[in-house]
């Protein structure tokens, strides 16, 4: 009886833990130093906002509105999947803009659910009404009051060509960056972890993701379960990864798609402070 006791108490716990991760919108505060950031760029502060897919947390998206808000951010980056092709509700995910877009610039860039969806032109005027950067396979150069200058660049999600997608990125990169000064500070919206060698190899300094929901199960100690594009036991879901002198950061994402249910995988806000590593 004791243990039948401890059985369904232990059951509750993960149940009410496996609750509170899906209708509970968490906030995660990484500091990301390179020795190339402009000096009047330290302390530059960035929300990220990415895989909404069409959800809503409180009334309004109140729970994610007022977070941003009090986070005060210099920038917001939407990557991708903003709405979801299976419950597709353009209207109620702008919302979420028409609530934040004068809080900081907006920048943008698609997901495989917005190409999917088959009304992307749509998709991106209506956020462009709403004050919004939308970044295809283009960048916009900011400049501080100092002087100084840094890059932040967006690339369409491969979806959108029948080509080979390595090959797509690649030449997606390539174009939003070209004749850029090699010595500016550079920023990459790209809504697919998978492609991080890629932006590696393109001389990003650091690129901001979404896609895997963070592995939609997650194993204590172990990381992410599946991923679209990775597989089983993916390695980029969640966090900022290293390579050669790139960085990337991977949102865990806000809502789900086919998959409705997300454990111990609480859906995130993901703030990036910017510092100048000297």
């Amino acid at each position: 009886m004791r243990k039948l006791f401890l059985a369904i108490i232990f059951i509750g716990i993960i149940g009410f833990i496996i609750y509170k991760g899906n209708t509970t919108v968490g906030t995660t505060d990484y500091t990301l130093s390179s020795e190339r950031l402009p000096a009047s760029f330290d302390g530059y502060k960035i929300v990220q906002l990415s895989d909404l897919h069409d959800a809503m947390f409180g009334e309004n998206h109140d729970d994610i509105v007022n977070e941003v808000v009090r986070i005060a951010p210099d920038a917001i980056f939407i990557t991708g999947d903003f709405i979801d092709r299976n419950r597709y509700d353009l209207e109620q995910s702008l919302i979420l803009v028409e609530r934040i877009k004068d809080v900081a610039p907006i920048y943008y860039v698609t997901g495989n659910h917005e190409i999917s969806i088959n009304d992307v032109d749509r998709i991106k005027n209506s956020l462009l009404e709403l004050g919004v950067h939308v970044l295809t396979d283009e960048r916009e150069i900011l400049s501080s009051p100092e002087g100084e200058r840094m890059v932040i660049g967006g690339v369409e999600d491969p979806l959108s060509s029948l080509g080979d997608e390595q090959v797509t990125v690649e030449r997606a990169v390539e174009k939003a960056f070209d004749g850029v000064p090699q010595d500016l500070f550079k920023i990459l919206l790209s809504h697919r972890p998978e492609q991080f060698g890629v932006y590696a190899r393109n001389g990003i300094d650091v690129t901001f993701s979404g896609h895997a929901h963070g592995g939609q199960a997650r194993i204590p100690g172990l990381g992410g379960l599946i991923s679209p594009g990775q597989g089983i036991f993916p390695k980029l879901t969640s966090g900022i990864h290293e390579l050669e002198e790139s960085q990337l950061v991977v949102s865990r994402g806000i809502g789900n798609s086919l998959f409705p249910v997300r454990i111990f995988n609480q859906p995130e806000i993901v703030v990036v402070t910017l510092r100048k590593d000297y």
